[in-house]
C-alpha cells in the first residue's frame, strides 16, 4: 500500500491557487543547469512488507557491540517505559508551559526535574533545563562573572572537555572577559598550583567531574582553592551517572553544578539531543539563567505548579536578564525525569557501580594484554590508554567494534584513545575488544 497525500486533482486546485501553472514552475528561481532533469536514481518504491523486510536486513548488518566511544555522549540502555511515557499526548508535544491552569503535567514533571538535579548535585536550586553541558558551562562562567564584577578573567582546567572550552571561550571573549587555562598533571587531574595561580583575581574556577579524560578531579581540594582566592567553584559533568558513585558536588564545596544529563532517558542519535543541567546555591538564585519552576497552593489550598521565576528577555526587561540562549528541553528532561524515577536511589547506585566494575574490568585486562594508562589518575567508566590511536582502531575496526577517541586531536601531547565502557558493555564485548587489540 502506497500513501500519496494529494490527488492530481488536488494539485492543480492548490496550483490555481497560487497562480503557478505547474509545479515545475515553482522552481524556475533555480538555474536550469543546476536542476536535475531525470528522475532520481533510486529503486522503485516497495511496498509496507518489502520494505519491513529490506529495513530488517539492513539492521542486520549493524556491529552488535555497542560502541567503546564517551567523549561527552555516553551509551546507556534507555528502559523502554520511558519512551512509552513520554509519548502520552499531554506530555509529547510539551515545551513551554507558559499557562499554568492548563499546564500542571508538564509544569510538574519539569518540578520534578530540577529536585532530581538538586538531588545528584547536592546544591539547594535547579533551573528547568539547558540545551546541553557546553552551553550550562559557558552560562555558569557568565553567571560567576555576574556575581564577581569587580573580576574580569575565569579560571578553566584544560582537562576540562574540549568543548565545553570552546564554547566557554565563545560566549566569554565578546564580553572582554579573560579565559585563563590550567595545566593538568601525569594523572590527568588539575595541577593544584597551576589552579591557585590562575584562580587569583578570577570569577570562577571550573573543572570537570569527571573530567574529560574520564578522571575524578580533586574537587574538594580545587574548590577550596577557588574560595581562598574569592572565586566560584564550579564543576561541569557530562557524564552524570557518576554522582550515583562519587559524591556530589555541592558536598564538596562546589557553588555550581553543571553538565549533561543525556546519559538518563536520551539515547545517542547522531550527536543529540543533549540536555544540560544548571544546579546553584540558593544564595546566588536571582543571577541564575533560565526559569524554574514552584510548588504552591490555590485559593481553596490545592497542590499547584507555576513558573516561579524566568530571567529571559521574553519575560522580563532586556537589562536584567541573565540570558537568552537557555531553553527548557521539556521532552528530554522529562526522560530523565523518568529513568532516574524508575532506577531510584538504589538503583542508580547500582548502575554506576556496574559501570565502574565493568571499566575497571576492561582497564585490568588491557594491561595485561600491553595497552596501559595513559594517564594514572583514580577514573570512572572512561579512560585513557597509550598508544598509536590509528593502528588501535584499525585494530578494533578489524573485528568488528567500533570506539575509542584520538587524543591527539585536542592535547597534541597526548597519543593514545579515549575508551568508555558501559552496563551495554558485558564481559562478552569486553574480551573481544582486549582480544581485537591485543
Amino acid at each position: 500500500m502506497r500513501y500519496h497525500p494529494h490527488s492530481p486533482e488536488d494539485i492543480q486546485a492548490m496550483l490555481a491557487a497560487i497562480g503557478a501553472p505547474s509545479v515545475d514552475a515553482l522552481f524556475d528561481s533555480i538555474p536550469h543547469e543546476l536542476q536535475l532533469d531525470r528522475p532520481l536514481d533510486v529503486p522503485a518504491a516497495l511496498d509496507e512488507r518489502a520494505l519491513l523486510v529490506h529495513l530488517e536486513q539492513l539492521a542486520a548488518r549493524n556491529a552488535c557491540t555497542p560502541p567503546f566511544l564517551g567523549a561527552g555522549a555516553y551509551p546507556h540502555h534507555v528502559p523502554s517505559a520511558v519512551d512509552q511515557l513520554l509519548m502520552r499526548s499531554e506530555l509529547y508535544t510539551a515545551y513551554t508551559p507558559y499557562q499554568p491552569e492548563i499546564s500542571q503535567g508538564t509544569l510538574q514533571a519539569i518540578f520534578e526535574y530540577q529536585t532530581y538535579v538538586c538531588l545528584l548535585t547536592g546544591l539547594e536550586v535547579a533551573n528547568a533545563s539547558m540545551y546541553d553541558g557546553a552551553t550550562a558551562a559557558a552560562e555558569a562562567a557568565l553567571m560567576a562573572a555576574r556575581l564577581r564584577p569587580d573580576r574580569k578573567a575565569i579560571a578553566v582546567s584544560r582537562a576540562l572537555h574540549p568543548a565545553y572550552r570552546a564554547v566557554i571561550r565563545t560566549y566569554l571573549e565578546p564580553t572582554g572577559l579573560e579565559v585563563r587555562e590550567i595545566a593538568f598533571g601525569k594523572d590527568g587531574r588539575t595541577d593544584l598550583d597551576a589552579a591557585r595561580k590562575a584562580a587569583e583575581g578570577a570569577a570562577g574556577l571550573i573543572v570537570g567531574y569527571p573530567n574529560y579524560f574520564g578522571v575524578v578531579e580533586p574537587l574538594r581540594e580545587l574548590s577550596q582553592v577557588a574560595h581562598d582566592a574569592g572565586a566560584l567553584s564550579i564543576a561541569a559533568t557530562s557524564e552524570a551517572l557518576a554522582f550515583g558513585l562519587l559524591a556530589s558536588p555541592g558536598a564538596l564545596g562546589a557553588d555550581l553544578a553543571v553538565g549533561s544529563l543525556q546519559s538518563f532517558g536520551n539515547p545517542l542519535n547522531f550527536g543529540g539531543p543533549g540536555l544540560g543541567f544548571f544546579a546553584a546555591r540558593e544564595s546566588t538564585l536571582r543571577q541564575m539563567p533560565g526559569r524554574l519552576v514552584g510548588e504552591t497552593t490555590d485559593r481553596k489550598g490545592r497542590r499547584g505548579f507555576v513558573l516561579t521565576l524566568a530571567t529571559r528577555e521574553q519575560h522580563i526587561k532586556r537589562e536584567r536578564a541573565t540570558s537568552n540562549i537557555c531553553s527548557n528541553h521539556g521532552l528530554d528532561a522529562l526522560a530523565a525525569t523518568i529513568h532516574l524515577s524508575l532506577l531510584g536511589k538504589s538503583g542508580l547506585h547500582r548502575l554506576a557501580r556496574l559501570n565502574y566494575q565493568r571499566a575497571r574490568y576492561a582497564r585490568e585486562q588491557l594491561a595485561a594484554a600491553g595497552i596501559t594508562a595513559l594517564l594514572s589518575g583514580p577514573v570512572f567508566n572512561e579512560f585513557t590508554v597509550a598508544g598509536d590511536p590509528a593502528t588501535l582502531q584499525g585494530k578494533m575496526s578489524a573485528a568488528g567494534i567500533d570506539g575509542g577517541y584520538p587524543l591527539g586531536r585536542d592535547y597534541p601531547e597526548l597519543t593514545g584513545l579515549l575508551l568508555c565502557v558501559t552496563e551495554l558493555h558485558d564481559k562478552t564485548s569486553i574480551d573481544r575488544l582486549v582480544a581485537a587489540v591485543r
